[in-house]
């Protein structure tokens, strides 16, 4: 079959008589149908890369082209930077005792964005022992904050123990949150989920909680104790 494309006397008429499209349709037909295929081969090639390791990358790097390779850092610092957020959110994931002598290192030093949570405690308190349960709970759970303790005089020489439990919330070195004493922890019936409330008001964890949890307790109370209370009316007919 003769070749449409050719400058043949054949052709010239065939065009002439609109049997042919004109030469320059086909010019142009010929160079989309030439970017279409290009543009599938660079789409396979970036699916290709983006489906290697870093690995697998650096092995195959001489079989790239000046583009692809242009194409191919930028996805390398994504993968990097996602790997290097992977690891931030997975950095902790327990509680770390310390002492005195590791403060500066674990709060002050601890990293920029990195928030600390500080509980100093002392055997032989039954409330410091059930936040240090709760502590633990949290800090699998939140991974990315720095959840840490102390007994209390290895950090603070002559702290009293009235003030415990104490948690610090810090940021870079910075006292963004304290809570000092039994009775701002409500006592024993401290539960995990109401701990965890009052540490994300600081800022310090993102709670999945939607309200807090000590409301529903004391709208519970509030409640019951309405119902134990006579309305006045009822009291003014009762003394008549």
């Amino acid at each position: 079959m003769q070749d449409p494309n050719k400058d043949t006397e054949w052709n010239d008429i065939l065009r002439k008589k609109g049997i042919l499209p004109p030469k320059e349709n086909l010019e142009e037909q010929e160079r989309a149908k030439e970017e279409e295929q290009l543009a599938i081969l660079q789409k396979s090639l970036v699916k290709t890369y983006e489906d290697m390791t870093l690995e697998e990358l650096e092995e195959n790097e001489d079989e790239f082209n000046e583009e692809d390779e242009k194409a191919i850092e930028m996805y390398r610092q994504q993968r990097l930077a996602e790997m290097k957020a992977a690891q931030m959110k997975n950095k902790f994931g327990e509680v770390l005792e310390i002492s005195g002598k590791d403060y500066v290192q674990e709060v002050t030093k601890a990293g920029k964005g990195i928030w600390v949570v500080l509980h100093l405690y002392k055997q032989g308190i039954p409330l410091c022992a059930l936040i240090n349960q709760h502590m633990s709970g949290l800090a699998r759970k939140f991974r990315d904050v720095k959840f840490i303790k102390a007994i209390s005089t290895t950090c603070i020489p002559n702290y009293p123990d009235k003030n415990l439990p104490t948690i610090f919330v810090y940021l870079e070195g910075d006292i963004k949150a304290q809570f000092i004493g039994p009775l701002v922890f409500g006592g024993m019936n401290l539960t995990r989920d109401e701990l965890e409330w009052k540490i994300s008001e600081s800022g310090a964890i993102k709670t999945d909680l939607e309200e807090n949890p000590r409301k529903q307790i004391q709208d519970q109370l509030m409640s019951s104790i309405r119902a134990c209370v006579p309305a006045r009316g009822e009291s003014d007919s009762e003394d008549d």
